[in-house]
Order: C-alpha cells, then structure tokens, then sequence
C-alpha cells in the first residue's frame, strides 16, 4: 500500500462515518503541479477522539493540536481536525488551537501554495487562499499579513526560500520584504530545523538561487556570523558548477569553499551535524588544491582513492575549477584521470605486509617513531617497492640502524 492509497482509504472512512475529510497542504500542490508527492496529510471536522475510535492504530504525537497520525499496513498518514492557531509564544509554537471549518484552517496555513484542499470523491480542489493562481503565477506568497505569519513560526522564513528554490519560484515582494525585515528572528529556531531547510535547498539542482536568497535576504548572516562577500561570491560560483545529485555534506563544503576549514567546521556546529557529516565536510575542504597536484606521488594517490569521500572530493575541486575558469581551467584533474586509469583494477588499502608486532620483534621500540616507521613502511608499500614481507623485514632492519646512527 502506498501512502496515497492509505491516506485516501482514511478519507473514505471518516467520510462514510459522517464527518468531512480532505487532502490537504504539499500534496495538492503537487498534484497540481504535475509532481508526485512525498506524504499524503488529511484535514477534517472530525476531532481526535473520533479519529482514534475509528481506527485501531494510531498515534496521539500531536492530540493536543488536534494532529493524529493513523497507521495502515506500513504506512503513516498524519490526520489533522481543521484548526485555528494562537498566541505563539515561541516563535515556533502556538500556545491554543481551537478547531474550526475547512475555511478558517486554510487561513492559519503557510503560504497560498501550501493552503488548498482537494476532495478525492468529487475530483474537486478546494481554494480559499487563491493558492491556484499563486501556482500559475508561479509566486510563493503568505496567507495573510507576512510579517504576522512569520512572527508565529520563524522557520517560514527558510520555507518560502526553500520552496522558491525547489519549484523555481518567486517570493512575492511584500514575503520577501518580510523575511529580510525578520531575518535575525531565525535564531530563535532549532539548529536541527535550520539544517532540515538548508538541505532542501542546497542538495537541489537550483541551490546556486537558493544561495543568493540566503545570503540576500540576510539569513546567512545570522545562521553563520562573519562571512564576508567574497566567502558569498566564491559559494554561490561553486553551488552553480556542482553535478545535479549531492549529498548535503557536499553541498556545504562548496557553501563554505571560500573559508579556511576550521572556520567552517567552527559554523556548522549550530546545524547539529552528525559525526559523518562534519568528518566528511572536514575532509573535502582540507584537501582542496590536493588533486592538482601532478606531483603526487603514488603512495599518496592510492591513499586518497581509497577515501570513502574521494569522489565528492573530486567534484568540489571540477566545480571550484569549473568556476574559476571553465572548462579550460580542468587540465589537471584530466592528468589525474589518466593516471587512476593507468593503475587499473588494483588494490588501493592493502594490508600491510608487517603489523606492529612484526615491528617491534624486528627491535623497533614502542612510541611515536614506532608509529612513523609503520607509516613510511607502508607508504614503501603502496610505492610498489615491496612486494613481500622478507623484503618489508630487511627494509625495516635498514630504517632502525639508520636511525640509530641519526640518534648516536
């Protein structure tokens, strides 16, 4: 079962059951875009209550809003009773909800786009914020005064630019005006749901725009104090040379190309980032320049290729080429192309020929030069001048005398 067809299965339940059911919110936009929706939310007259007793699985996360969310098979389709929303108290979360009709429900909402109903049974939208012509206009505009719909939940602001960037839209004047008017109020929300939005906007194809409006807009400047126009300049440049489909990590490392890496490492902490996440955006960043380098020698290059993160790294450093120069400004990264196939299907992270054990039988002494004698000896095999572990023992009797020489 998909979620389309659980969710359409609830409405025809809670309508045979007397009460009023619709599709309601991203779904109808999408319909009516011509997209396939991600998530299928109902609305209703029927209260909480109602919706619990007429289905046997549910969850009560949002009872106090009038939110249920109905378990069918394995899917979850959240069921909201139409609502008005006051007193927001925290810039994110209204303090009363009162239930109400279909009509005064589509007036809490976000935007015009985000606001219509769809009946399944009659085939029929239902529109009381002239969302459709917003969509022909192709405008992201608040319901209602921007400035006030904003006030009740500061996150809208990163919403109407995430929408404008993943439908290619734009924000309407006075919505616009609004965000930059209220920009700084963006701190008041979550840094998980800053990074939520940021990701919808900067994995999309149309992230350069999205940028622009970010750092237009000022919002930028209160996510990640400090950046200078240049740093602006240099990631929007960078945003519009990346490949279609990226991954968030990636994304940001281009979003902060322009910035030394612990500075950038140091911004990303209000987004409450994963351990992964910030591994890999340290690594893209601190190695940026490194796949120039046609002197690379092989022990270097094979350790690189064997990065779980190389291929992202290698298409931050097309797009800063890219966005540099074009495509003229890439010779480098061709010659490193033409080397990784000269090496052809081979073992980049071989098991070392000696482990630490062998070391030190051999009279190495454990500490920090235990630890650099294991790191040239394998950086020797991967040069491909040893081969078997007789030769990685005369070679490690070599680098002990040698060094004691240097100690004496």
């Amino acid at each position: 079962m998909t979620n389309k067809q659980a969710a359409i299965k609830i409405l025809k339940r809670l309508k045979r059951n007397g009460f009023e059911a619709l599709l309601a919110g991203g779904c109808v936009r999408d319909m009516l875009l011509g997209k396939r929706a991600k998530d299928y939310d109902v609305a209703t007259d029927a209260q909480p209550k109602d919706v619990t007793g007429l289905f046997r699985r549910t969850l009560k996360v949002g009872a106090k809003f009038g939110v249920i969310i109905v378990l069918i098979e394995d899917q979850q389709v959240e069921v909201a009773t139409f609502r008005t929303e006051t007193d927001y108290v925290d810039g994110r979360h209204p303090a009363a909800v009162q239930f109400a009709n279909a009509a005064e429900d589509a007036e809490r909402r976000d935007f015009t786009i985000n606001g219509m109903f769809y009946d399944h049974l009659k085939k029929e939208v239902i529109d009381y914020v002239d969302g459709q012509a917003d969509l022909r206009a192709k405008i992201v505009r608040t319901i209602g005064r921007p400035a006030a719909r904003f006030s009740e939940d500061y996150l809208r602001m990163l919403r109407a630019v995430r929408f404008s960037t993943q439908l290619d839209f734009t924000i309407e004047p006075l919505t616009w005006s609004a965000i930059c008017s209220n920009a700084a109020n963006i701190a008041r929300i979550s840094g998980e749901r800053i990074s939520m939005e940021l990701e919808g906007i900067l994995v999309n194809p149309n992230r350069s725009a999205g940028a622009s409006m970010l750092f237009d807009s000022g919002l930028v400047e209160t996510v990640f104090p400090r950046l200078s126009r240049q740093h602006r300049e240099k990631a929007i440049d960078v945003l519009a040379q990346l490949r279609k489909q990226v991954d968030f990590a990636l994304a940001l490392a281009c979003f902060f190309v322009g910035c030394p890496t612990d500075f950038a490492i140091e911004k990303c902490q209000v987004l409450k980032l994963s351990k992964t996440q910030t591994k890999h955006i340290k690594f893209l960043l601190a190695n940026r320049g490194k796949l120039l380098d046609d002197g690379m020698s092989l022990a270097d290059l094979k350790k690189i290729l064997a990065e779980p993160y190389f291929g992202d790294l290698y298409e931050l450093q097309r797009a800063i080429q890219m966005a540099e120069g074009g495509p003229d400004n890439t010779a480098a990264l061709e010659n490193l192309n033409n080397r990784i196939k000269e090496l052809g299907d081979i073992d980049l992270r071989p098991k070392p020929l000696l482990n630490g054990h062998d070391l030190i039988r051999l009279g190495a002494v454990p500490g920090p030069a235990l630890g650099q004698l294991s790191e040239e000896l394998y950086v020797a095999q991967l040069e491909g001048k040893l081969q078997r572990p007789e030769q990685a023992e005369q070679w490690v009797q070599k680098w002990l005398k040698r060094h004691r020489e240097i100690e004496k």
